[in-house]
């Protein structure tokens, strides 16, 4: 089985999450790549590392469940996905911020601009043109009761059908993906 997984905002591929997948699933190849800021970069990045690898499962939170919807053709899991990012003024904020995790080209802080901002904004305005039904059929959206970040339950739901409340906040934990994700991962992969 393999799995690629697309990390939250501020966030790499070598996030705790990513451990408890690789720790989890012992047997799976957990692909986990650092993504850019921008999304105009981000979002053909990802495209064509999900074409090159061929997962079996996409799996985003937050941010990275933004993207991973869009990764059409594609089975995938989106927890607490931040379909509105341009407007998340208590994140998506100007001004230098530290990365969470190490990253691959060792980089600790990253910028975001007004520019980053618009980008963000003009990603969200295409994101949910052009759905066949087999995206969504395709996407499942996993969305915690007690997050205090993400409230797009009610948006995401318009699009895409299979959606699900767990018992949970924003980021994962082990006994979130042990009762809601890795049963789903279980039920995609069949």
């Amino acid at each position: 089985m393999k799995i690629i997984y697309f990390h939250g905002f501020g966030s790499s591929g070598a996030s705790g999450t990513v451990e408890m997948l690789r720790r989890l699933l012992p047997e799976a190849e957990v692909v986990a790549p650092d993504i850019p800021v921008d999304p105009l970069d981000a979002l053909p990045y990802l495209r064509r590392l999900c074409e090159e690898e061929q997962p079996d499962v996409v799996i985003g939170t937050s941010m990275g469940g933004m993207y991973a919807h869009q990764m059409h053709g594609f089975k995938r899991i989106c927890v607490n996905p931040a379909v509105n990012m341009s407007t998340m003024s208590k994140v998506l904020k100007t001004g230098e911020h530290k990365f969470y995790n190490g990253r691959k080209d060792n980089q600790k802080t990253f910028r975001i601009t007004r520019e980053t901002i618009q980008h963000h904004n003009q990603v969200e305005r295409q994101q949910f043109k052009n759905l066949t039904d087999e995206d969504r059929e395709q996407v499942y959206g996993l969305f915690g009761i007690n997050d205090p970040v993400c409230h797009t339950y009610d948006l995401f739901h318009k699009h895409y059908p299979q959606c699900t409340r767990f018992e949970g906040e924003h980021r994962l934990n082990e006994k979130v993906l042990k009762k809601v994700v890795l049963p789903l991962i279980e039920q995609l992969c069949k």
